[in-house]
């Protein structure tokens, strides 16, 4: 059940999920083998013998959560009662994330609306009516703050609550032509991102922020959208994440819509409309879009018993990987080991920087 954490939880929370290499997937793993976040503190250093585990000092976390309330900015935990209900239900969610603005958004009835940066001027309009009639249907509009379909559906959505995700710190302005948009949100609506304050987004990070954005949302519009894009990533982890993916038709000689058509195609929902997409996220009512996954609950496992058997799943587990990601449950699958084994080795592989797992929990060589 959600739950307050103390000062020095929080502490321990930012601790472990700030040490290199410790992402959603292991930051979970961890929680669930040791049971707290300052249990699996001490336990690093026994996971990677082969380079120095090196998490941020308390003093300095301490000073990173002094910083954020100086700058009205909560850094909220997954298993406290103001995580946003389905971001929660992710496997795994964020385990933290930092939100500047009115908080509250967060908690309504959200839809995104995403789409391409080079965006034409009709769906830029289109993306603006859209978001104005879906936040005066009672909807909050999140997505991404980019240029283009991102900012006309902010824009759209002033009036009525909206949001935005980054994939830098929530203080670190991406374009700097949106300044002005970024700040009117802080009072329409809300910033949301898992990374520190004052970081500058590389291109790694924005697969991450696409997961939140699908992961806040019932559902997500796509309006204009070139066959290979990110746009399309953020589409894929709605669909993962049993969110609806609804996408806007466009004209086949128009290379921006190709994206929306070929989903349109896959089986994605055409709208044309605010009562389309109303139509289709009114019938998710009947839907238990908040049941949690494996969530953070310590398990039955003591990996200092099979040591031989991890060794060997490690070299097992190596050997079927790629560069291309791989779904976490096939890699399981295809070892014909028990889970807890795999589990285990696949966390000491990620934390010694063998493989890269992306938030999602697919992994790669790297």
């Amino acid at each position: 059940m959600p739950r307050e954490l103390s000062f020095a939880e929080r502490r321990d929370w930012l601790r472990l999920i700030r040490t290199q290499n410790v992402g959603p997937v292991s930051f979970r793993d961890l929680i669930n083998r040791y049971g707290d976040a300052a249990s699996a503190l001490e336990a690093l250093p026994s996971l990677i013998r082969k380079k120095p585990v090196d998490p941020p000092r308390p003093d300095q976390v301490e000073a990173e959560m002094d910083h954020a309330e100086q700058m009205g900015v909560r850094l909220i935990c997954a298993v406290e009662p103001d995580y946003p209900k389905y971001l929660r239900a992710l496997d795994p969610p964020p385990p933290v994330i930092s939100v500047i603005g009115r908080a509250e958004v967060l908690h309504k009835p959200c839809v995104a609306i995403i789409g391409s940066r080079n965006a034409s001027a009709i769906g830029q309009r289109f993306a603006h009516g859209l978001a104005a009639e879906l936040g005066q249907a009672g909807y909050v509009i999140v997505s991404g703050l980019a240029r283009g379909i991102d900012a006309a559906a902010h824009q759209g959505s002033l009036g009525s609550g909206t949001v935005a995700v980054l994939g830098g710190g929530v203080d670190h302005i991406y374009p700097r032509e949106n300044a002005d948009l970024h700040a009117q949100i802080q009072t329409a609506g809300a910033i949301v991102s898992e990374s520190p304050l004052g970081y500058r987004a590389t291109a790694r990070d924005f697969p991450r922020r696409n997961r939140i954005i699908s992961g806040l949302c019932r559902g997500v519009i796509v309006i204009e959208a070139a066959e290979r894009s990110g746009t399309l990533i953020t589409a894929r982890y709605a669909l993962e994440q049993n969110r609806e993916v609804m996408a806007a038709p466009g004209s086949p000689l128009d290379p921006r819509t190709k994206g929306c058509n070929r989903l349109i195609r896959q089986g994605a929902h055409l709208i044309e409309s605010a009562e389309d997409v109303i139509s289709v996220l009114e019938s998710l009512r009947r839907l238990n879009l908040e049941e949690t996954g494996e969530g953070y609950s310590p398990a039955p496992f003591d990996p200092s018993r099979v040591e031989a058997e991890v060794a060997d799943a490690k070299r097992r587990v190596m050997a079927l990987l790629s560069p291309t990601a791989t779904p976490r449950d096939d890699v399981i699958r295809a070892s014909k080991l028990p889970i807890p084994i795999v589990t285990a080795a696949l966390l000491e592989m990620e934390l010694a920087g063998e493989v890269h797992v992306e938030p999602d929990g697919r992994i790669s060589l790297i």
